[in-house]
């Protein structure tokens, strides 16, 4: 295991602190004592407009690079900005590039690091709910092309991400939600009792304990992280954590009307329904999925017909010629994948009940 000085290593020893692969996640209040935790070496900030708001005066002491908030900002339009800022800077090899800000600036900041001069050592601090459970965690690093998610990237790993909860407040109730449809994806993955820990807790319990929010957070990176140190690259295991984002992606590629999480929500409801049709997974559970996302306040109807949606599959970048990598949830805690012909993946909706 990888740590920059000895208090990281003192704060891996928390409780809710998790290995992945050689770097690190920490679960905790540690937003404060962020230049105690940083590398003895040249730091530079990439964040957004909001954070710097939020946290300029803990920031003030290295050089910015801020981008805009959203996601038209995910792009390579604005990796070449970061470059060009870079080598006007001066960032050089020996420069630790730390992402603040949640997972569009993360995944950003992940790619712009991993490219710059072959590659900068990095690490995150992590801003929203969605970043601290999902997009900061694992390694993945990329940006949109043409508003299809993720088609450039790469592998590489944080030396460390801080998740700080203390942080959420800031948040919007739309934001902080967008989290929690990841978290019950876990769930749904790996983990039956974060799922039922969430069905006994309201979005109340969670944004006013912090305590409960940090195991329930824990609890999530520790699905996604367990899946990471068995498949980096997603060869294998890996591919479970894309329950409900084949359709969640075409929504997004599709409508302007929902974020990332409420598209998840979508997607999960629409795959565990076609599960149930294929003998999958009881309907029981189906119900069980249905009524905790509709609890934290998720739609679960698409805002576009389903078969504009199945359309976008098509183009889905997991898809391997005429097949796709399919993730059917099996029962709470289990799912499992499946590798499908396009168009049988397009039939298992044709006898679906309408919901337009």
């Amino acid at each position: 295991m990888f740590y920059f000085c000895s208090t990281i290593q003192e704060y891996v020893t928390m409780k809710y602190s998790i290995q992945v692969k050689e770097g690190s996640v920490v679960v905790g209040f540690l937003a404060e004592e962020l230049p105690r935790l940083l590398p003895k070496k040249r730091v530079v900030v990439i964040s957004d407009v909001n954070i710097d708001r939020h946290y300029h005066s803990l920031l003030a002491q290295y050089d910015h690079v801020l981008i805009s908030q959203g996601e038209t900002s995910k792009t390579l339009h604005t990796v070449d900005k970061i470059y060009r800022q870079f080598i006007e800077l001066g960032v050089d090899r020996s420069t630790f590039v730390l992402g603040i800000g949640g997972g569009i600036v993360t995944d950003v900041a992940g790619f712009v690091a991993s490219t710059y001069m072959r590659g900068l050592e990095f690490g995150f601090v992590s801003t929203t709910l969605l970043g601290q459970v999902d997009a900061s965690v694992g390694g993945k690093n990329g940006v949109n092309v043409d508003g299809y998610k993720n088609m450039v990237g790469t592998f590489n790993q944080p030396r460390f991400v801080i998740c700080d909860v203390g942080m959420l407040a800031t948040l919007s109730e739309r934001e902080f939600r967008t989290g929690l449809a990841e978290m019950i994806k876990a769930g749904v993955i790996a983990d039956k009792q974060l799922f039922e820990r969430l069905e006994t807790v309201t979005l109340q319990d969670l944004r006013t304990d912090r305590d409960l929010l940090s195991e329930l957070v824990y609890r999530a990176i520790k699905v996604k992280a367990d899946i990471v140190e068995r498949d980096e690259r997603e060869s294998g295991d890996r591919r479970k954590l894309n329950l409900g984002h084949t359709l969640a992606h075409a929504i997004e590629k599709s409508s302007s009307k929902m974020n990332h999480g409420e598209a998840v929500a979508v997607g999960l409801s629409l795959i565990s329904e076609v599960a149930v049709r294929r003998g999958i997974m009881a309907e029981k559970d189906k119900q069980r999925i249905d009524n905790l996302l509709t609890k934290f306040g998720f739609s679960l109807y698409p805002p576009v017909e389903v078969r504009h949606l199945l359309r976008e599959v098509k183009k889905d970048k997991k898809s391997e010629g005429n097949q796709i990598y399919i993730v059917f949830p099996e029962k709470i805690g289990s799912c499992r994948v499946e590798k499908m012909a396009i168009e049988d993946f397009v039939e298992c909706f044709n006898k679906k009940r309408e919901i337009n």
